[in-house]
């Protein structure tokens, strides 16, 4: 698993920060209405399915993973606009400011996380503890 944070680029770096994000304000304002969580599933795959027609080639097999976010995705992006309806947000900003640093402490977190994932394999090739 380091291995993987230690080889995230840029653009999969940003997608993993969506995730914390999402999933801070998801658990802050958290709403246990099955509907809510039932419309989402029902948006996820009609939209997932959708993407993933769009991108299909014959020929061309897609990774496990690439296809769990093209489902993902639609499902994030319809709970979250459900979670934060009402709640006078701004974009995707809570209009307080404790949720939005926890957010991006989730955020941070997550980025020095990966840092250190790539750093540890260099100072083992150094020769020096990793500790």
């Amino acid at each position: 698993m380091p291995s993987y944070f230690a080889s995230l680029r840029l653009p999969r770096l940003i997608l993993w920060c969506y995730l914390c994000w999402y999933l801070t304000i998801a658990v802050l304002y958290f709403d246990p209405s099955p509907g809510l969580w039932l419309s989402s599933l029902g948006i996820s795959s009609i939209i997932g399915s959708a993407l993933l027609l769009s991108i299909h080639s014959p020929g061309r097999r897609l990774d496990r993973w690439t296809v769990f976010r093209l489902f993902l995705m639609p499902f994030c992006v319809s709970s979250y606009s459900c979670l934060i309806k009402g709640r006078n947000f701004l974009l995707i900003f809570p209009p307080e400011l404790k949720p939005n640093l926890l957010a991006l402490a989730a955020c941070a977190g997550f980025l020095t996380l990966c840092l250190a994932c790539r750093t540890l394999p260099q100072a083992r090739r150094a020769g020096q503890p990793a500790a």
